[in-house]
């Protein structure tokens, strides 16, 4: 007679296939993030000079550095023909500290979104890379194991299906404990 799993017993072969996966999945996640970093520094040269805004970015630089410059020295010449007992205006105390006005667009605007086009295709490029297809592998074969999970009908039927998933990631579903090797067994 085929006895069915409860509530609680889901729950542990669920997280069990978590326990088995996550620590894989993270180790590629974190090997897939390092090729994506390198990938993104790489795509933004590229994708900044592919679609001309390099030389827009190059001339950005140089405006702002002027207008940085033109700034100090207009607050440098307020803050000393004040009069002593004077306060300066809210608009020179906010400039005081290199912020700028939020409705302007900055050259960090511009490379932010550079490189936030750079890695959506360094995040497509990495896909195709071995590491990429890996980490895929791996969360396929961890959605597929919940799968069995939530399909399976009986204990040991479940316990078969997910040892045949388990063995795809090169590990198996019911390991033995070895025994401690300082560790003696009461006589």
């Amino acid at each position: 007679m085929s006895k069915t799993m409860t509530k609680y017993q889901l729950d542990h072969f669920r997280d069990k296939v978590k326990r088995q996966f996550n620590p894989m999945i993270d180790e590629q996640e974190l090997l897939v993030k390092q090729y994506k970093t390198e990938a993104t520094d790489k795509a933004v040269d590229k994708l900044s000079k592919k679609i001309g805004a390099d030389k827009i970015i190059a001339k950005f630089r140089q405006a702002e550095k002027m207008l940085d410059e033109a700034r100090a020295t207009a607050l440098t010449f307020f803050e000393k023909k004040k009069p002593k007992d004077a306060e300066l205006n809210y608009e020179f105390r906010r400039h005081k500290g290199n912020s700028i006005r939020d409705n302007e667009l900055s050259l960090r605007d511009c490379e932010d979104q550079l490189r936030e086009w750079a890695s959506e295709l360094a995040q497509r490029e990495i896909e195709r890379r071995p590491e990429g297809k890996k980490l895929k592998d791996l969360k396929d074969l961890k959605v597929k194991a919940l799968d069995v999970v939530m399909e399976s009908g009986t204990p040991d039927s479940l316990a078969i299906a997910l040892d045949q998933v388990s063995k795809k990631i090169g590990l198996r579903w019911n390991t033995d404990v070895q025994a401690l090797p300082n560790f003696k067994q009461a006589s």
